[in-house]
């Protein structure tokens, strides 16, 4: 029997319908910073729910989850290099609200409310300014999938898709899982972080009924998986659907080796799988965030070999101008030729690996390697 609610509004409404959006409610400031801060809101909106203003512990920009959801001066700094849309998502828009970039997936932004709204925002331009799409609009985009046979993968993006209720999510998955050539729905989703009783066994088992499903969601600081955030994602996996994470790399919340292996720990604890991590996208009024691409590297240096091998995200950059995700890696290979490949090790130490196997070198069938000893096609150590 479902868990009948004293009050008229689900725990999870309740906080949407409390949300925070004054930026006076912000303690300790000068009444000049609160009119700054009230002209940035303006122009990119400010929302945060009360599940997520209560993990601040520190309330200024020194505090990670401060730092994520509170308006700030310098997203009025732009280089002129950054834009509304760096990564062109508008021009891959064969019908509204849906864009089609690689052959066989597409992302289909059925919102553009989210229960916090990042201050890094890719959607920074949309989100908190745009009504949700009528349902005519949405029937547009399912019906261009359905044309399509090529989609096989459909993420649900916004946004945040679990804003939506029950009965109007389902109203597009239901649509999206008649079609024969859809394989996979995904949703990319923040509320497990930011507003976690959404998560109820009701939206669970809704889900369930349209597998092969999966959700990523969005950790960017250890401080993030509480007892209710994992809660949340351990509902949604013992539903039987995965859940992965996409944390952004961002100045002062994580680019810290070590707090970033704290995270990835705690959301393996969590049966999350850490799935990427972003360098942040050349978004207007997000400049403060961004780290170097080298501090990344050395991140990822940092998780390789010193920690689960499933642990370690890949690191990507979304190319600006609909490039889409490009992995960038710690150079590992020392040298490639025809005959083999030397590689370093998350140590240091240096490996040599035969480049072609056994049907070239020995087309004849006779040897076991070219100089009839077996040791000779086995990595091994040039130097530590």
């Amino acid at each position: 029997m479902a868990h009948q609610r004293s009050r008229p509004r689900a725990e999870w409404q309740e906080q949407l319908a409390t949300g925070v959006r004054d930026v006076r409610e912000i303690p300790g400031l000068t009444e000049e910073q609160y009119q700054r801060l009230e002209a940035i809101a303006e122009e990119y909106p400010f929302f945060t729910t009360p599940y997520y203003l209560s993990l601040i512990e520190n309330w200024d920009a020194s505090d990670p989850i401060f730092l994520q959801q509170m308006p700030d001066a310098r997203e009025f700094e732009n280089p002129s290099f950054l834009e509304d849309d760096p990564l062109d998502e508008e021009d891959d828009m064969p019908v509204p609200h849906l864009t089609h970039r690689y052959p066989d997936r597409v992302l289909f932004v059925v919102t553009h409310t989210c229960a916090m709204y990042c201050r890094f925002c890719t959607r920074k331009r949309k989100v908190g300014k745009n009504p949700v799409p009528r349902p005519e609009e949405l029937q547009r985009a399912i019906d261009y999938i359905a044309e399509h046979e090529e989609i096989r993968d459909v993420l649900l993006s916004g946004g945040d898709p679990l804003t939506l209720t029950d009965s109007a999510l389902e109203w597009i998955i239901s649509r999206l899982r008649a079609i024969p050539h859809v394989e996979l729905i995904r949703i990319g989703s923040k509320i497990p972080c930011v507003n976690p009783e959404r998560i109820t066994p009701e939206l669970c088992e809704m889900l369930a009924r349209y597998h092969p499903f999966y959700l990523n969601t969005h950790f960017n600081h250890p401080r993030e998986l509480t007892p209710e955030a994992v809660r949340a994602c351990g509902l949604l996996v013992d539903h039987g659907i995965p859940v992965g994470c996409q944390t952004v790399l961002l100045r002062g919340v994580n680019d810290d080796p070590e707090v970033m292996k704290e995270l990835m720990h705690a959301l393996l604890k969590a049966r999350v799988k850490p799935y990427y991590i972003y360098q942040a996208d050349l978004v207007k009024g997000t400049d403060y965030f961004r780290t170097s691409v080298q501090k990344g590297l050395e991140i990822i240096e940092s998780l390789q070999g010193h920690t689960t091998g499933f642990g370690v995200p890949t690191f990507v950059i979304d190319a600006p101008g609909g490039g889409g995700k490009i992995p960038v890696t710690p150079d590992r290979i020392v040298s490639l030729t025809d005959d083999a490949i030397t590689l370093r090790n998350f140590e240091g130490g240096v490996y040599e690996y035969p480049a072609h196997g056994y049907s070239r070198d020995h087309a004849d069938g006779d040897a076991v390697s070219q100089n009839g000893d077996p040791e000779a096609s086995r990595a091994y150590p040039i130097y530590d």
